[in-house]
């Protein structure tokens, strides 16, 4: 078995994760760098919608959030995951996979850069309504959950896999 690093849909799926990338980093320095969070570190802007300024050194909700060096680790495990989701997509055969894994490896790629450059992930979307507050998140945190959200509906959905003769 030979590993390739391009299929039929590797562009379109390396469109995706430069989008992602692209919007994730932009909105995480327009937030960072262009908004005033005052002393408590929140902004409203609508009744269900905050900017927050978190960050994170865990993985989702902040989980194993560990000493200085876990962010290496952290970091390192998105990019091989990246890495992973490249060779999955250099075979993909379909084009909503491709534009799922796309924005996986995207979303993963956004938040890596947020380890190396800062040593945690930047977070600043707060939603809540009725006194629930979902988790802080970004935009490459969407690029993922929609990746996965893709994949999930593609498996279920999806048209027949066509096997190899």
């Amino acid at each position: 078995m030979r590993l390739s690093l391009t299929g039929p849909f590797t562009g379109l799926g390396a469109r995706f994760a430069l989008l992602a990338l692209v919007v994730d980093q932009a909105s995480k320095l327009a937030v960072l760098h262009g908004v005033d969070f005052g002393d408590d570190g929140k902004v409203t802007v609508l009744p269900f919608f905050d900017l927050v300024r978190a960050w994170n050194t865990g993985i989702s909700y902040g989980m194993f959030s560990g000493g200085a060096d876990g962010w290496w680790l952290l970091g390192g495990l998105k990019i091989a995951a990246a890495v992973l989701f490249w060779f999955w997509l250099a075979r993909t055969g379909r084009r909503i996979e491709a534009i799922a894994l796309g924005l996986l490896i995207g979303g993963a790629l956004g938040n890596a850069i947020d380890r190396v450059a800062y040593g945690a992930v930047f977070d600043f979307i707060s939603l809540h309504a009725l006194g629930f507050y979902w988790y802080v998140f970004n935009l490459s945190d969407v690029a993922i959950v929609a990746g996965v959200a893709l994949l999930l509906y593609d498996s279920f959905f999806g048209g027949a896999v066509k096997t190899p003769s």
